[in-house]
């Protein structure tokens, strides 16, 4: 049996410069957590805890330690509360995210009505609607939540790091009717449109698809949903001992990709186990 592994499977940039930031902080510091989980890997959670690095859900909990901020970023009203108890700050928000922020908050003050495109409940769209001021916000998750935002003259939209383009770009034709203007910034990372081209290419050539991460990571849900669209045998899982033997029943090429948060170790055992269940 063949195995296909998408190159741009496991860390993206922000991920890994978040998870190298917090293990030196670590090695700095004996009283250390951070502001929600690092990143959407439960199993690199447990390992950070191992380091020492406790989470604490809000910054209420938090008393004399120093504060990682994870990934996703953190909302305005938590970042100034952090400033008011003077704690000492590492900030490992990805670059990207905190570009999308700052797009957001320019929106705002230019008194453009801000369109974000994403999931409402996630930390990251929850951190950039809190960098909005003064202007109404909107999240909409797909073409058909974007054709209920309110017409308005000026129109501004942002994404979610994660989203997919081709959501994103259904999404700014049906804003285009909404509004007079439309001030458009793609903040979609680079390094995600590449890994769901390369996980649709190799989701056509296999008889079976794994994807690898959190379950309660976007992205990588984000990557099984487009996977399975194509290749209806498709499995979502977090680590190896999720596999199935029989899943590889009659099957002649298996392809493996992995979310942004998925750590190499885990990809890894993933490959074995396949590898292992194949012979």
């Amino acid at each position: 049996m063949e195995i296909i592994l998408a190159k741009s499977a496991g860390f993206c940039f922000g991920v890994k410069r978040a998870v190298n930031m917090a293990y030196r902080a670590a090695e700095n510091s004996e009283h250390i957590c951070s502001l929600g989980p690092l990143i959407h890997s439960p199993q690199l959670v447990q390992r950070l805890e191992g380091k020492g690095i406790r989470v604490q859900n809000s910054v209420e909990q938090i008393v004399d330690e120093t504060v990682i901020i994870r990934s996703h970023g953190i909302t305005r009203n938590e970042e100034q509360a952090l400033e008011r108890k003077g704690l000492p700050v590492v900030d490992a928000t990805c670059p990207f995210v905190k570009k999308a922020q700052q797009y957001a908050a320019l929106l705002g003050k230019e008194g453009y009505s801000v369109v974000i495109v994403g999931e409402q409940e996630h930390p990251e769209v929850q951190g950039i609607i809190s960098y909005v001021a003064g202007s109404e916000t909107s999240v909409v998750a797909n073409p058909e939540e974007a054709r209920t935002v309110t017409p308005h003259k000026k129109l501004g939209l942002v994404a979610q790091t994660t989203q997919s383009f081709d959501n994103f770009s259904e999404i700014v034709q049906e804003l285009l009717e909404n509004s007079k203007e439309l001030r458009i910034f793609n903040t979609i990372c680079d390094a995600t449109a590449v890994r769901q081209e390369e996980a649709r290419q190799i989701a056509g050539r296999v008889a079976l698809m794994v994807v690898i991460g959190g379950h309660n990571s976007a992205n990588t849900t984000r990557l099984a949903r487009i996977c399975s669209e194509i290749q209806p045998r498709t499995h979502h899982i977090e680590t190896a001992d999720e596999i199935c033997a029989d899943w590889l029943d009659g099957v002649e090429a298996v392809g493996v990709t992995a979310g942004a948060s998925t750590p190499e170790w885990i990809i890894r055992d993933v490959v074995d186990r396949l590898t292992a269940v194949a012979k």
